[in-house]
């Protein structure tokens, strides 16, 4: 292994006080490496699983937090039905349905970022109206229902409501 990749790898560590590095870190050293597999054997852990579903990620979610698909679909606002169609990999949900999804989850900002990413949709951005309303509400902990009376308030479009 390159000694300069695992000095960076222990600085990002130490500097960030975490395990985890930023994706403009990542960006760097990728574009400074000179070994690509370097690099992932540098990186694995900061890097998305190439082959988990979005089915399985969630399911792995909802062990880890200790949470039943029935209270997942209630706290989201969404069909029943359509939830269980989503943890089985039947249905594909919109971007809006999985952020409704994460508010039934009770996921934080990054986890629901991380699921955003790895279904493929793009993260919540702060710089968008409705995704900084989005963002504020994750990271202050509301349930759906603060959140939508948030966008409401601001004249958004709600989250877990039909024809989003």
């Amino acid at each position: 292994m390159n000694p300069q990749h695992a000095d960076s790898a222990a600085a990002a560590v130490s500097v960030s006080g975490s395990t985890q590095k930023s994706t403009e870190t990542l960006r760097s050293e990728l574009k400074n490496a000179t070994d690509i597999e370097d690099y992932l054997a540098v990186n694995r852990s900061y890097l998305l699983p190439g082959t988990q579903s979005l089915s399985r990620h969630l399911t792995s979610l909802l062990h880890q937090k200790k949470l039943k698909r029935g209270e997942v679909a209630r706290a989201s606002l969404l069909d029943r039905v359509y939830v269980y169609q989503i943890f089985s990999g039947r249905r594909t949900p919109s971007r809006s349905k999985l952020i409704a999804l994460a508010f039934g989850m009770r996921l934080s900002a990054d986890e629901t970022q991380r699921m955003l990413k790895l279904s493929g949709n793009l993260e919540l951005y702060a710089r968008c109206r409705r995704d900084a309303l989005i963002l504020f509400a994750l990271e202050k902990g509301m349930n759906i229902q603060q959140a939508n009376e948030l966008l409401f308030a601001h004249e958004e479009k709600l989250l877990g409501t039909p024809g989003e």
